[in-house]
């Protein structure tokens, strides 16, 4: 049997549920190996498909969300290596796939393709302890999970140039203040502030929700008008829902709404 490189679990109550994914390396500082991501895109797949869970959070140790990509592996490859194997495309884009909403829950060290992997999620909620970086070019190379394309959409180009070409790390505050990450917490609320996030995606309308996901993704690959036009035709897609007729129809009476995920 392979070694369990994420552990899986799934929390709360109710007819929709959390799923959180805990990277398990905590001797390599959750260092990200195929291996790994191998299990994190089959777990991320899993839940993604499963009727009962509506959100997904990823997690690492208290030391590191991960501390980069596994070097030990990589120092070695040529570039028919990585080319041949379709490296990095063939399971760190798993995420991309993934229609339910997933929230990295970030402590300590988160950098490389730790940082990238955050940034794969689509928001981060990050303890007080949380520290980012994109140091590759120190080791001869640069980011190549999307860290030169995703950082300058969260941070803006200088933050980026910044980080990028000087290997620097960001400290959670700087990181919240660039629009890195969406809250900051006290390491010791991390997974509970991550989990009440995610059960309140958990009680909305999951096809309001995943599409809203969709529209937000959308505006970062194209420009307003297409993106406006899109945003336009899955807000009057949802009016054939019953998830809409419900959410009117509570509101107008004063109730909760009795979401049926249809």
């Amino acid at each position: 049997m392979s070694e369990a490189l994420v552990l899986s679990e799934v929390r709360g109550e109710g007819a929709r549920r959390t799923a959180l994914i805990t990277l398990n390396r905590p001797k390599q500082l959750n260092a990200l190996n195929d291996a790994l991501m191998d299990q994190l895109g089959a777990a991320l797949i899993a839940f993604d498909r499963e009727d009962g869970i509506g959100c997904i959070v990823i997690t690492g140790s208290e030391k590191a969300f991960a501390a980069g990509a596994d070097i030990s592996a990589m120092a070695r490859f040529s570039y028919m290596d990585v080319h041949h194997n379709d490296f990095i495309t063939r399971n760190w884009e798993t995420l991309l796939q993934v229609r339910k909403p997933v929230i990295a829950a970030v402590s300590g060290f988160a950098l490389g393709g730790g940082c990238e992997l955050a940034m794969l999620c689509d928001f981060i909620i990050a303890a007080d302890t949380a520290k980012f970086g994109q140091p590759e070019i120190k080791i001869g190379i640069i980011p190549g999970a999307g860290g030169t394309q995703r950082l300058p959409r969260a941070v803006g180009k200088a933050k980026a140039m910044d980080m990028v070409l000087t290997g620097r790390m960001m400290d959670v505050h700087e990181a919240e203040r660039s629009g890195l990450v969406s809250r900051i917490v006290p390491a010791a609320q991390l997974i509970d502030e991550a989990l009440s996030a995610a059960a309140t995606i958990c009680a909305l309308s999951g096809p309001s929700v995943a599409l809203a996901k969709a529209c937000v993704n959308k505006a970062f690959e194209g420009g307003l008008m297409d993106g406006v036009g899109f945003e336009r035709r899955i807000f009057h897609s949802l009016f054939a829902t019953d998830d809409q007729k419900e959410g009117m129809d509570a509101f107008l009476s004063k109730r909760p709404p009795d979401f049926k995920q249809r």
